[in-house]
């Protein structure tokens, strides 16, 4: 019996039209007509994979969740966690180091289990990796024994979709994500013409402001190799330092959105351009529910709530939490629920379930996008969105112009903020990680939007500007109805070049706060 597939073991398992015939079904309600216009990339058709829910399952944590039996919907689809190498054999997988494939269906029922749940209609993934331990291509050199090593995993439990989770060291090992990429490569160009074609998502860390450059490479190193991703999944948890005093909703939406521009630049550079809404369905969020292992770190349930409905208004193709293990109150004998359980969240939960709040309405299967093919498709590229001054918050930006730190400029119906000053840079320039550009991305221009008045002193406040003066440092004046202040001593430089060059020009242009400022100063005393 050990060693068969799943497939033979169990008969009457079920094949999926959609699994046979790589049809895309449509995501029903969630392209709103608010997006058009306002992105990169705009999409021309509807047609995309159905977004979906499914929980991480910790196999071997004690005590065992019944993944077989799910309390509602949105347990009806599991990733099993992690697959990775045993410690006698680094072409071996293991579950956690703790027992073979063999061992767990012995030990754990596993096997059976997993034919359980698919038999009631749900989808079964199984993630490699994780954090602890070596994921099968970080030990395993030889490139026949790493793809048996897949192989053996993806038959025994029939798997249509596979997760995996790179992360530690595996991330860092390039050699390895070489590796990993050609062997998943290889499997799932052969599936591709099968009954069983194989959908592949990867599971990387995040920050607020989107992939570390590990994650990028991963992710490059996979396309280079022609694996059809069918989607990165990011780890929106366990922020740290890197959350700056964001809310954790906040931290997640920066995050996902930084996913989201990466991957717009990945996929240019292996010469396919997606809509923009393609790309949202190309992404997968995790949350750590409840307490993270970040002190003070904790996703709530109205931050659960809230994520919902940021993934549906986006479109994002997938929602997963971990873990399903630990979606409940702690109980008496757990006292300290800052420190982080395996088996619950450390909130009080009363009746609610994160996995409900998270998936609620992704009603999609892992199964449908195995066996789609990513292509390019017809889009509205940013050169042909035109700004209208009229018809815009801040003024368009120009190369000519130098904009000082917190300017706020439009380009191509996006509101974009300086990070520093800057001349020259585009703002939409694809860029892979967020300190290679001096701007942040803001959000759209909204439909009805008019210039934002800019704060002007009343005339007369300091005196015009003449050529013929001498001025000294803090010295203000006014040219064209805007207030400079010197920067050094003076005469004949007209203000007007500190809007070219900022650097060279002795004069600075007072910010909307010091304008302010002297509007309504405060009160004395």
């Amino acid at each position: 019996m050990n060693g068969v597939p799943m497939s033979k073991r169990f008969p009457g398992q079920r094949l999926s039209i959609l699994r046979l015939t790589g049809v895309i079904v449509v995501v029903a309600g969630l392209l709103f007509s608010g997006f058009q216009g306002w992105r990169w990339f705009q999409d021309t058709t509807t047609e995309r994979a159905a977004a979906w829910m499914a929980g991480y399952v910790d196999v071997t944590a004690t005590p065992s969740y019944a993944f077989e039996n799910p309390t509602g919907p949105a347990g009806s689809h599991v990733v099993l966690s992690f697959v990775v190498a045993s410690t006698d054999d680094a072409c071996t997988p293991s579950w956690g180091t703790y027992y073979s494939l063999d061992e767990a269906d012995v030990a754990l029922d596993l096997d059976r289990r997993v034919a359980r749940r698919i038999q009631q209609g749900g989808d079964v993934l199984v993630s490699f990796g994780g954090l602890l331990n070596n994921e099968l291509a970080t030990g395993c050199t030889d490139a026949a024994d790493l793809r048996r090593g897949y192989e053996s995993v993806i038959d025994r439990y029939s798997l249509n979709t596979i997760d995996l989770d790179i992360e530690g060291e595996n991330l860092t090992d390039t050699a390895a994500g070489e590796r990993r990429a050609q062997a998943i490569a290889a499997i799932q160009q052969e599936r591709s013409t099968t009954q069983s074609p194989l959908a592949v998502w990867l599971t990387l860390p995040v920050l607020p402001t989107g992939l570390s450059e590990g994650g990028t490479t991963a992710v490059a190193q996979m396309l280079d190799a022609g694996v059809d991703l069918a989607g990165v999944n990011v780890m929106t948890m366990d922020y740290g330092a890197s959350r700056e005093g964001l809310s954790m909703v906040a931290a997640t939406e920066g995050a996902l959105t930084g996913t989201h521009s990466q991957l717009r630049t990945l996929y240019e550079r292996q010469g396919v351009e997606l809509g923009s809404r393609e790309l949202w369905n190309k992404i997968g969020m995790t949350p750590m529910i409840g307490q993270n292992d970040v002190a003070g770190e904790i996703l709530t349930l109205e931050d659960a709530t809230a994520l919902n409905a940021f993934g549906l208004e986006s479109g994002i193709g997938r929602v997963s939490m971990w873990s399903l293990n630990r979606d409940q109150t702690c109980g008496s004998n757990y006292p300290d629920v800052t420190r982080v359980s395996d088996s619950c969240s450390g909130v009080d939960q009363g009746d609610l379930r994160y996995a409900d709040l998270l998936g609620a309405s992704f009603t999609g299967t892992p199964e449908a996008s195995a066996g789609a093919v990513t292509t390019s498709g017809p889009t509205t590229s940013a050169a042909d969105l035109v700004d209208d001054p009229e018809t815009s918050p801040y003024p368009v930006w120009s190369e000519l112009v130098a904009y000082a730190k917190d300017t706020k400029v439009v380009w191509h119906r996006e509101v974009y903020v300086a990070k520093y000053w800057t001349q020259g840079d585009l703002p939409d320039n694809p860029v892979l990680q967020a300190t290679e550009t001096p701007w942040t991305l803001i959000g759209p221009v909204l439909p009805g939007e008019t210039p934002v008045p800019v704060a002007t002193l009343p005339p007369g406040s300091y005196p015009e500007w003449d050529g013929s003066s001498v001025f000294t440092a803090g010295d203000r004046v006014m040219f064209d109805s805007h207030t400079f202040e010197a920067k050094w001593w003076t005469t004949g430089d007209s203000p007007q070049a500190a809007a070219v060059d900022a650097d060279v020009s002795p004069w600075r242009q007072l910010t909307p706060a010091e304008i302010n400022a002297v509007l309504d100063p405060p009160a004395a005393g």
